[in-house]
């Protein structure tokens, strides 16, 4: 039974090829984003750099910490509280201490002799990326801290007097000693000299101050450099009471900036690769079946000879799953290769996308290359097996057949395969309508539950194409000339033929549909939510994210005539639920008597005008949603408050969050300004006194209009967003064009002989080659349009829940992507259908007619 597989492999080598690259290399990608996926699991075990030559850091823990029937549960904070005064100088009792202040410092360079270098001005600049108008923004420390890094003077001195600073200065740095820079800090706007640089160490880009001029521009003591025994210092810290976390070794990274980001920047990669890995596999899998099913269907003749000569219909399966089991191993090794190759080039391919940092490598992992290699043999056996039973079931009187109309193309179990995938991916779409339409909208959802959809469909696809084809060709068929005529009826008498070219242009029209149709519909929606919340005329933000705008501007701004500000700041609270799971939600403090007259939330229940300080506005997402009611919950600085719910607003996308007042902002600044002008003031006189303002600050800080704040705060497809859908499209493409040209690839070849008694009836060698042409465009044009109904089912879905949800958007459809996949499909449907046909027609088409199988 071996050598017969392996003398079949041998003497249909061209119907294996295709199988056999197809294959290799989806076990090649497997393997690839598997041991990238595997690179995700743990982050590199890095220690502290803020703080690695301090011997014990005191500050407040930054976690939020909640006692539940399973457990104590923790939450990030959003502000975490300063070390007590008491404390500080009960420490400073046990040895040397070095106070550490962190505040935020925008740099606005202006060169040695005190002239700006880049200023902002007019309307444009406002709207443009601070940096781009000379603005940088920095984190400031007190000098004395800079030695707990440590860091060390590249250039110039120490600062010893107030305007001084010193800067950390990489490679291609603008700064060096003796510039003189606009620096805003949380005390005001003054000029700076640089007296001194330090190396960049990578984690901050700071500015180091005299200590005095430290504490006066902020104040509260962050965190504390203690030099003493630690346990002394926590028996000091234990005695003052909790909140306090005595931070040693390798500890002491919980104190450095954003010290969980290498774990939170694998988390994207990690769901990213997982998505990718899936898809690849369902992609390699629905191929790969396909390629073997359609090679047993060319095969049946042989295969009657067989039974003619004696063999048993268990003989010819196992012959089917011999030959594939042969191709799967040796192309699975091939795979293995290809995806130990290819790792350290995805791996760097994500660092270059920007969708995994710096760091990110494949590690020393073997078992995903394991799973790739036998993932691959079984796909190829488990897809021969359900065709060999086809085989097996050949009569001997095939032999004698010499129509190429395929007949009874679907048997009866891949017609309850089809209908259980579909009615099961059509149920899980309607109970999510059902039941919780904001399920729909999740990425794991969209990003797989259109999949089963998918899988249904192309099962159908021996069903679907005839119909499709005879209807897509019917006007081609009646134009003048043959060539029209020919392609209906090869293409709709070659079912299997078709649906084989068809099958594997519908999984990626529709994939491709599907994904980027959803999230740009998504973008959309949450924009239109943004449009649709914003009635401010004006809109004024500082100049780089995750700022906050001075208080003097602020008092500016709310005494500007004609303006009515409502001022707002970023903060989040927190909730339990069900006792036991904390759920942090975003949330803004605002004023409740301006609210309404630069907003327009959509309340569903309540009204915005009852929120006072002892109470919260809610969205629909939260357990407790009655007016009126209490719910207690943790504000951003960890205080634990009730509030009475005053109004509950629509969920829509999730982007309704919540609103407090000033006074539960857990002591958050504020960063937006919200403007409406009134109606006796005149719009560009208070749009200019705003703007005068701002440059006045000279750290960037931006006006708006309120369509332009809208624009930009509307959250559309990032860069790695887009990235990561477009690595997952490119594998299904790629495996979608090994499957189109193995597949006519085969298929013209076993049609040498059709092609020659076309020659013989008068056609030339061109006629024939744009006949085969025309036919290989025509099934894939068979494909995108079934493909192209799937992805509209899907995006409808998307549309329900939305509207389910209260969002009025439209649906966005990426026809120029789809487009381009579908004239891809068909331009290596042609070239794959016209070379081996030209190649065999070099041959006098005599000999072809009489050539044998």
């Amino acid at each position: 039974m071996l050598m017969l597989a392996l003398h079949g492999v041998r003497t249909r080598w061209v119907t294996f090829v295709g199988s056999f690259v197809a294959l290799a290399l989806g076990v090649g990608l497997i393997a690839a984003t598997g041991l990238a996926l595997a690179a995700t699991f743990s982050a590199p075990d890095k220690g502290p750099e803020r703080f690695a030559a301090a011997p014990v850091v005191v500050r407040a823990d930054d976690q939020l910490r909640v006692r539940t029937a399973n457990g104590v549960r923790t939450r990030p904070l959003a502000r975490t509280a300063p070390v007590p005064p008491a404390l500080v100088t009960e420490l400073a009792a046990l040895g040397r201490t070095v106070e550490d202040r962190t505040f935020p410092v925008d740099l606005a360079a202006t060169g040695r002799d005190g002239d700006p270098r880049a200023q902002s001005s007019g309307p444009r600049a406002q709207g443009s990326d601070p940096r781009a108008q000379g603005i940088e923004p920095r984190t400031g420390h007190p000098w004395s801290v800079a030695a707990a890094a440590p860091y060390r003077l590249t250039s110039g001195r120490s600062p010893a007097a107030p305007g001084e600073a010193v800067v950390t200065a990489g490679p291609g740095s603008h700064l060096r000693t003796g510039d003189r820079v606009r620096a805003t800090t949380p005390a005001g706007a003054t000029t700076l000299t640089v007296v001194g640089t330090v190396a960049d160490r990578g984690f901050e880009s700071a500015v180091f101050l005299g200590d005095e001029e430290a504490a006066r521009i902020s104040p509260a003591v962050d965190a504390l450099v203690v030099h003493a025994d630690a346990t002394a210092v926590r028996d000091v810290v234990a005695r003052a009471g909790g909140g306090m976390d005595v931070l040693t070794g390798d500890g002491r990274r919980r104190a450095d900036p954003g010290p969980d980001r290498d774990a939170e920047a694998l988390v994207s990669v990690n769901a990213l690769l997982g998505t990718a890995a899936g898809i690849t596999l369902f992609v390699s899998v629905s191929v790969v079946a396909s390629t073997f099913a359609f090679a047993v269907a060319q095969r049946r003749r042989e295969f009657g000879l067989l039974r003619t000569a004696g063999a048993t219909p268990g003989q010819i399966r196992r012959t089917v799953v011999a030959e594939a089991a042969v191709v799967g191993v040796l192309a699975s090794a091939a795979g293995w290769w290809l995806g130990a190759t290819g790792a350290p080039l995805l791996a760097a391919r994500l660092v270059d996308a920007g969708l995994a940092p710096a760091w990110f490598a494949i590690g020393e992992q073997s078992w995903p290359l394991h799973t790739a290699f036998w993932t691959g043999v079984g796909v190829a056996t488990a897809g021969a097996l359900a065709a060999s039973f086809r085989a097996g079931r050949t009569a001997p009187t095939e032999v004698l057949r010499e129509a190429a109309v395929d007949s009874r193309t679907m048997p009866v179990s891949r017609w309850i395969l089809a209908a259980l995938v579909l009615l099961t991916g059509a149920g899980l779409l309607v109970t999510a309508l059902v039941l919780d339409p904001g399920d729909v909208l999740g990425r794991k959802a969209y990003i797989t539950r259109p999949l089963l959809l998918i899988v249904g469909v192309a099962l159908l696809a021996p069903v679907l194409a005839g119909p499709f084809v005879r209807a897509l060709t019917w006007l081609p068929a009646r134009l003048p000339g043959a060539t029209g005529v020919l392609a209906r009826e090869n293409a709709s008498a070659g079912v299997r033929r078709t649906a084989a070219v068809a099958a594997p242009v519908v999984i990626t029209v529709a994939l491709t549909a599907s994904l980027l149709g959803t999230v740009a519909t998504l973008a959309e929606a949450k924009a239109t939510e943004v449009r649709t919340a914003t009635t401010a005329d004006l809109v004024v933000v500082p100049g780089a994210e995750g700022r906050t705008l001075p208080p003097s501007f602020v008092e500016r701004v709310r005494a500007v005539e004609g303006a009515v500000a409502g001022v707002s700041r970023s903060t989040a609270v927190t909730v339990l639920e069900e006792g036991t799971a904390l759920v942090t939600s975003e949330a803004r403090a605002v004023d409740p008597a301006r609210l309404t007259a630069v907003s327009a939330p959509p309340v569903v229940a309540g009204r915005l005008t009852d929120l006072d300080d002892d109470s919260i506005v809610v969205n629909e997402e939260w357990l407790t949603t009655t007016v009126g009611e209490r719910v207690t919950v943790w504000l951003g600085d960890g205080r634990q408050v009730s509030l009475r719910i005053a109004a509950v607003l629509a969920t829509g996308t999730g982007s309704n969050g919540v609103y407090v007042t000033a006074r539960n902002a857990g002591g958050a600044g504020a960063d937006r300004i919200d403007v409406a002008v009134a109606e006796a003031a005149d719009p560009g006189t208070v749009a200019a006194a705003l703007r005068t303002a701002a440059e006045a600050e000279g750290t960037g800080i931006r006006v708006l209009t309120g369509a332009e704040w809208a624009a930009a705060a509307a959250p559309g497809m990032s860069d790695s967003t887009r990235a990561g859908l477009w690595l997952i499209l490119s594998m299904a493409l790629l495996c979608t064009g090994i499957a189109l040209a193995n597949t006519l690839v085969t298929a013209t070849t076993d049609r040498v002989r059709d092609l020659a008694v076309l020659r013989l009836t008068g056609a030339s060698v061109p006629q024939v080659l744009r006949l085969v042409a025309v036919e290989a465009v025509a099934v894939v044009t068979v494909g995108a349009v079934i493909g192209a109904g799937v992805a509209a089912v899907n995006l409808a879905g998307v549309w329900g829940a939305l509207a389910l949800l209260g969002v009025r958007s439209e649906v966005v459809v990426p026809w120029g992507t789809t487009g381009a996949v579908i004239a891809a499909a068909a331009v290596v449907a042609a070239v794959s259908a016209v070379v081996p046909a030209a190649f065999a027609l070099r041959t006098r088409p005599v000999e072809l007619a009489g050539m044998r199988e």
